[in-house]
C-alpha cells in the first residue's frame, strides 16, 4: 500500500462529482462524435458504445443536482490529491533541472460525463488528459472499473493511472504532443496509430519516472505496489481490451499499445528515473 496519508493536498483540484449532469446537450453531431470515441478508446467494444448511448439518453435534460455524499469515495479522492501534489512536486524540480517552469494541471474529479475544453465527454472513455485547459478528468468510479473488470486493484494502480496523465501533461509543455498533432493531416491512419502508440509509451515512461523519484525523495512505495501498478499497464494494453471486446486483435488499430510495451515502458522510467531514456519516438524496438 502506498505511504500517502501524510502528504500534502494539492490546491489543484477541481471537484464536480456533486453536480448532476444538467440540462447541456451536445447534438446530434457531438453524441455521433462521442460514440466514435468511445468505439475507439474501448478497443471496438459496441456494447460499452451501447451502455453509454443509453447513459446519455437518459441523463440528456435532467435537472442539475446535488450528488450525496460517499465517505469511501471521498477517500479516494483524498488519495487523488495527494498523488497529484506528489507529481507537482517531482515535475516541479525535474523542470528545474532542465531549465524550465512547470505549470502545474488541474485535476477535475466528475460523475458520468464533464465539460472540458476538448467537449463532452462520458466516464465510458476513461480518465483523460485535455491539451486545451491543461486538466486532467477522472470519474473515480473508474477505479472500481480498473480493479473489478480489469483486475488491476491496489492504491498504486490508481496512482499509476494519474501519473500517466500527468505525463501526458508534461508532453504537452514540452512540446511533444504539439509535435505529434502537427503530422496527423499528411499521415495514413495506420501512421498515425504507430505516432500514437509512441506517445503513449512515452507517457507510461513518465509515470514510472514519477514513481522511481517520488520513492527516492518520499520512500512511497511497499512490497506489492510495484506489482500493482505493472498490472495496471498491463491490463489496459491495446491487445488485452481487443481480446475482450472482440476475442482477436487489429494490431494496425492500435493507440496505446500493447500490454508487453506499456508495462516494459513503465517499468523502464520506473527502474532509471533518466528522462534521457525517453525517446520512444526514435526506439527500434517499441
Amino acid at each position: 500500500m502506498v505511504r500517502w496519508e501524510s502528504g500534502r493536498r494539492s490546491e489543484n483540484v477541481e471537484d464536480r462529482r456533486r453536480m448532476g449532469p444538467g440540462k447541456a446537450s451536445l447534438g446530434a453531431g457531438g453524441t455521433i462524435i462521442l460514440l466514435i470515441l468511445v468505439f475507439l478508446c474501448s478497443g471496438g467494444d459496441l456494447g460499452k458504445v451501447l451502455r453509454v448511448a443509453l447513459q446519455m439518453q437518459g441523463q440528456q435534460g435532467a435537472p442539475q443536482q446535488q450528488r450525496a455524499p460517499d465517505p469511501e469515495e471521498d477517500r479516494l479522492a483524498d488519495f487523488v490529491s495527494v498523488i497529484l501534489a506528489d507529481t507537482e512536486d517531482v515535475w516541479t524540480d525535474m523542470f528545474q533541472r532542465m531549465g524550465k517552469t512547470y505549470r502545474k494541471p488541474t485535476l477535475v474529479l466528475f460523475r458520468g460525463q464533464v465539460s472540458s475544453a476538448c467537449g463532452f465527454a462520458s466516464a465510458a472513455m476513461g480518465p483523460f488528459y485535455c491539451p486545451g485547459d491543461q486538466k486532467l478528468y477522472v470519474d473515480l468510479q473508474f477505479y472500481e472499473e480498473l480493479s473489478n473488470r480489469f483486475g488491476a486493484p491496489g492504491d498504486f494502480a490508481q496512482a499509476y493511472v494519474i501519473a500517466h496523465e500527468v505525463g501526458h501533461h508534461v508532453q504537452n509543455l514540452l512540446g511533444i504532443s504539439e509535435q505529434v498533432q502537427a503530422q496527423r493531416a499528411r499521415l495514413s491512419d495506420e501512421e498515425y496509430n504507430e505516432l500514437s502508440v509512441r506517445l503513449e509509451l512515452q507517457a507510461d515512461f513518465l509515470a514510472g519516472v514519477w514513481a522511481h523519484h517520488a520513492d527516492q525523495q518520499r520512500d512511497i512505495l511497499e512490497r506489492g505496489d510495484i506489482e500493482e501498478g505493472l498490472r495496471a499497464a498491463a491490463a489496459i494494453g491495446d491487445d488485452t481490451l481487443q481480446k475482450q471486446s472482440r476475442g482477436y486483435v487489429v494490431p494496425e488499430s492500435f493507440t496505446h499499445g500493447t500490454s508487453e510495451q506499456r508495462v516494459r515502458w513503465f517499468r523502464k522510467g520506473l527502474e532509471t528515473g533518466d528522462l534521457s531514456q525517453m525517446d520512444t519516438f526514435s526506439a527500434s524496438n517499441l
